[in-house]
């Protein structure tokens, strides 16, 4: 990356507000400002302003929502897996841990297509 374009990016994220890029639950399509009084308001209010502005998909990019979301979704299929541990030593534990994330590693390599390029 040259310097040019680094310090664009520099730049662009000292000109994002903190709130926003620390990462937050996004709102409802449909929800309206909270009062500002209440626990929480001003950052859902900032993320309100920021989305309607820029648009839902730059401040999914910007508050790192995509990230959080998709640590949800392996966690849910962690869960599925097993809601307990059976072994009681820590170390079979963190064995049992590590089996089950190989499942799920071998799970989504399969999912992943195999694309080739044609001609």
């Amino acid at each position: 990356m040259d310097e040019a374009a680094r310090s664009d990016r520099i730049q662009a994220g000292a000109a994002t507000p903190a709130t926003l890029r620390a990462g937050s639950i996004p709102p409802h399509r449909n929800t309206k400002p909270w009062k500002k009084d209440s626990p929480g308001a001003p950052r859902r209010n900032e993320a309100l302003r920021a989305i309607k502005r820029f648009g839902r998909a730059i401040w999914r990019k910007w508050s790192g929502s995509h990230r959080r979301s998709r640590v949800e979704t392996k966690m849910n299929c962690m869960k599925l897996l097993g809601q307990k541990l059976m072994a009681r030593d820590f170390d079979r534990q963190t064995a049992e841990l590590q089996v089950r994330t190989a499942i799920l590693n071998r799970f989504t390599a399969l999912g992943i297509p195999v694309t080739q390029p044609v001609g």
